[in-house]
């Protein structure tokens, strides 16, 4: 997916993303959420800023 790095990204972007990422790897909301950190966020979490950051964790939450 192409990211705009100056728009903050919703919970809902990250659902969709999450979602996608556990049924095309079959991944565990876990190993997902490893692999968004390492690949997506390249292990810098405030990459796409602060709002991005929290609206991943809230997906996260929204997804337990």
């Amino acid at each position: 997916m192409t990211v705009n790095n100056s728009a903050n990204l919703s919970e809902e972007y990250f659902l969709s993303y999450l979602k996608l990422v556990i049924e095309a790897r079959s991944f565990s909301l876990e190993q997902a959420q490893d692999y968004m950190i390492k690949n997506f966020f390249k292990n810098n979490s405030y990459m796409y800023g602060k709002d991005s950051y929290c609206n991943f964790l809230q997906a996260i939450e929204t997804l337990k």
